[in-house]
C-alpha cells in the first residue's frame, strides 16, 4: 500500500516538472539591479544557460548609453565560466558613471564562448536579454 502510494505520488510529481529535454537551448542575461556606489553605478547580472555543457568563457562587448541616448562607453563584460542550469550573478562596476545617468546597456556582439561544443556564434544567437531595472537592455 505504502509503495502503491509512493508510485503515484511520484508520478505525479513527475506532471509538474517540464522536461529540461524539451527546453529550447538558450542564454539568457538579466540586469538585476544597478545600484550607486561611491566610485560610480554597480550592475548586477543574472546568467543562465542549458546548453549540454559548461561555458568556460563568457565575454560580450557591451555598450552603455547615458540619459540623452549617447554612448558613454563601449567595454567588455566578462562573465568568466558559467555551469549549465545554474544561474550564476555577476556584478561591474563602472566608474565615473552614475546609474541615473544610465539609460541603456547594449549587448552588442561575443567577445568570447567556448566550452565543449558550444562557440561564439551559437552564445549570439541563443542570447536572450531583460532587465528588472529602469535601464533597458538590448542584445
Amino acid at each position: 500500500m505504502l509503495t502503491r502510494s509512493l508510485l503515484i505520488g511520484l508520478a505525479g510529481l513527475s506532471l509538474c516538472v517540464p522536461a529540461l529535454a524539451d527546453e529550447a537551448p538558450h542564454l539568457s542575461i538579466e540586469l538585476n539591479t544597478t545600484d550607486s556606489v561611491e566610485a560610480g553605478c554597480r550592475l548586477t547580472f543574472v546568467v543562465e544557460h542549458n546548453l549540454a555543457s559548461d561555458l568556460s568563457d563568457l565575454v560580450f562587448e557591451t555598450v552603455l548609453f547615458d540619459a540623452s541616448g549617447q554612448v558613454d562607453r563601449l567595454t567588455l563584460f566578462d562573465f568568466g565560466s558559467v555551469p549549465p542550469n545554474r544561474p550564476r550573478v555577476r556584478q561591474f562596476e563602472m566608474a565615473d558613471l552614475a546609474c541615473t545617468d544610465l539609460s541603456r546597456v547594449l549587448f552588442n556582439g561575443v567577445n568570447a564562448c567556448s566550452g565543449e561544443g558550444i562557440d561564439a556564434e551559437m552564445c549570439n544567437d541563443l542570447l536572450k536579454v531583460r532587465s528588472r531595472s529602469e535601464v533597458e537592455v538590448l542584445g
